[in-house]
């Protein structure tokens, strides 16, 4: 029967039981469920980005954690929920939130929910200030006092495009990539350790043997493989030489105008630079000596001086030379493109007339061969050599060995040497296509300087016009032309174009002369 007292003891104890029960775990209750969780309506998922869903939930839900839109101790939405309201597969909320909870960003306990991490509530980063409001704006970050007192002169590199003018560029469509094919294939097939491994820090032997015969034999250096360290390009040997000879504040002789490269280097590792004076004769070294006695390095383009293109003399060469001994001083020669003659005998390098073995020789083979290499060598005076195996074999990984087993095996069986030889044919009649064409467009408005050696040259403006906008001008159509200014430390008086002729042909290079002269007639003044 549904009446009587019986049912009634049953029914209530029916209806108090599970309640008492439930107050029993009540409490355990409430952390267990906790309905709702933060909205996260700010997310927003593209179904159409390379980024998987997974990622951009992640970067998103850090992105509120990290700003403070979630705040430590805030409970997240479940992962149902936020999988219904952003119509994703639920895996793809899961995967976002073990990520989150690896980065320690979110605790995750199984029937506990997900929660913002309480670790975070006294330890949240400060979000960048953005907007218009210059009061909101953060502090520059602190950089060294090195980068501070160098960062006025350091500039970008320049845009390295095959077009005309453009400088430092070598030609790639006359490069034997068959025969560098050949060899790139034979050195795969070498010992895995050689491929693969991290190689000698201070150069792969073979190749240093090479260059070392190579110098000697064609630059007229004295050398021997153990002086020869193999760089990531000419940058590379530029920053050991200033980590192991400069101390902040050490005065720098400088042409001025000079190389951006060797420029920003020492300038980052805190040198004083000193700009030092060109003509004719190379770096005047009375100017240099007037104006910072007590020098501690000279850097110089003495083969072909960059960006002017002289060649030093050997009077220039011997004072200065003289100068670095008397000064304790060490000169740094960067003989990027000395190895392109095209009437006699290269021009000699510095270090072969360096009888006080105060010259450090930096090479490189993005102008013999091809910057994408990235391989340089630093020639060392003998009693630098320990010092610099010392830091290389500490702080440096090296090059890796495969590609200079290829530069070796190419130079060792004369195929560099031949390259080198087709090159200046070939540049001989680049330059020469830029000088006809521009004796006869540029009369009046630019003169341009032959040269003898190099991958570019320079030419002159009359008296009154903007290097500016004619190098802005130029741009716009695809033609690039560099002005004194950009490699001047201090005003130089005198204001032109630097014109590189090596990465295109002749047809380029004269339609390029058409467009600079045409430029330069709507910049007349």
């Amino acid at each position: 029967s549904t009446e009587g007292p019986l049912w009634t003891i049953y029914r209530t104890v029916s209806s108090t039981g599970p309640k008492s029960r439930g107050s029993i775990t009540g409490q355990k209750s409430k952390m267990v469920k906790k309905s709702g969780g933060a909205l996260l309506l700010s997310v927003k998922l593209d179904p159409l980005s390379s980024k998987p869903l997974s990622t951009q939930l992640c970067l998103a839900l850090r992105d509120l954690i990290l700003t403070g839109g979630l705040r430590a101790g805030d409970r997240l939405p479940a992962t149902r929920t936020i999988a219904l309201d952003l119509k994703v597969s639920r895996t793809t909320v899961i995967e976002a939130f073990a990520r989150l909870q690896a980065e320690g960003l979110i605790d995750s306990h199984t029937g506990a929910g997900s929660y913002v991490s309480k670790d975070l509530a006294g330890h949240r980063p400060r979000s960048v200030a953005t907007g218009p409001n210059p009061a909101a704006a953060t502090r520059p970050p602190r950089l060294s006092r090195s980068m501070t007192q160098g960062a006025p002169l350091i500039l970008d590199r320049l845009t390295h495009a095959a077009r005309a003018f453009t400088t430092a560029m070598p030609a790639f469509d006359a490069f034997p990539m068959g025969l560098w094919s050949r060899h790139v294939a034979k050195h795969w097939r070498a010992r895995r350790d050689i491929i693969m491994g991290y190689g000698d820090t201070q150069g792969y032997m073979p190749l240093r043997r090479a260059i070392a015969a190579h110098l000697r034999a064609n630059r007229a250096i004295d050398c021997e493989p153990e002086e020869v360290f193999i760089t990531n390009g000419a940058q590379h040997a530029f920053q050991l030489i200033a980590s192991i000879l400069l101390d902040p504040g050490d005065r720098i002789w400088f042409e001025n105008p000079g190389a951006i490269g060797a420029r920003n280097c020492f300038a980052a590792a805190g040198g004083k630079l000193v700009p030092v004076p060109v003509d004719g004769e190379g770096l005047m070294v009375e100017a240099g000596l007037a104006r910072a006695p007590d020098f501690r390095l000279a850097f110089v383009t003495p083969s072909h001086q960059q960006p002017l293109g002289s060649t030093m003399s050997l009077r220039r060469r011997l004072a200065l030379l003289s100068a670095a001994e008397a000064a304790d001083a060490w000169v740094v020669e960067d003989d990027y493109d000395g190895e392109f003659c095209y009437a006699g005998l290269p021009p000699p390098t510095l270090k072969s007339t360096d009888t006080a073995d105060r010259v450090i020789y930096v090479g490189t083979f993005s102008k013999t061969l091809f910057p994408a290499l990235r391989l340089g060598y630093v020639l060392v005076p003998k009693g630098l050599v320990t010092v610099f195996d010392k830091l290389i074999r500490s702080f440096v990984t090296g090059v890796p060995s495969n590609p200079q087993a290829v530069v070796a095996d190419f130079m060792d069986e004369g195929h560099f040497a031949a390259h080198i030889r087709r090159m200046r044919k070939l540049y001989a009649e680049r330059h020469d296509a830029l000088l006809e064409a521009a004796r006869a467009k540029l009369d009046g408005l630019l003169t341009v300087v032959a040269t003898n050696t190099g991958l570019h040259t320079v030419g002159h403006l009359p008296a009154g016009f903007s290097e500016k906008d004619i190098v802005a001008g130029a741009l716009a159509r695809q033609v690039t032309v560099v002005p004194f200014q950009r490699y001047s430390i201090e005003p130089i008086g005198q204001t032109g174009l630097v014109l590189g002729f090596s990465g295109v042909g002749t047809a380029d290079l004269r339609k390029g002369v058409d467009i600079l002269a045409e430029t330069i007639t709507r910049a007349a003044p």
